[in-house]
């Protein structure tokens, strides 16, 4: 089976909605309460959950026509993008390892392209 560019797509897509995903649910932890109300107008926390939600529908139809084998190493790209996220909206600071890590990860993900 061969995969589609718009397989590739999506899952790109499906990435930054799974990145967007922790960061806002990081942010509703903030002023998180366990009760009903309370989490129902807690709009950090239910915009994480939509954002995991939407990238899950976007995987659906990626994953059934493409390659898992090629497709789901690029779910790594989402950890690329909450470091990057994370320093923009949370005011996290990136280290030379975590900068390191992104070069793996970038790395590893190329040398999946090229095998398939």
């Amino acid at each position: 089976m061969n995969t589609p560019l718009s397989s590739i797509i999506l899952v790109l897509i499906a990435t930054c909605f799974g990145a967007v995903g922790p960061i806002y649910i990081k942010k509703g932890t903030d002023k998180l309460k366990f009760n009903f109300w309370a989490l129902i107008k807690n709009t950090d926390l239910i915009i994480g959950v939509v954002a995991y939600l939407c990238a899950t529908f976007l995987f659906i139809p990626a994953l059934k026509n493409g390659e898992l084998s090629l497709l789901y190493p690029i779910v790594s790209l989402g950890y690329i993008w909450v470091s990057l996220l994370s320093t923009k909206m949370l005011g996290e600071k990136m280290t030379k390892a975590k900068w390191l890590a992104v070069v793996f990860i970038l790395v590893g993900i190329t040398f999946i392209g090229i095998g398939s």
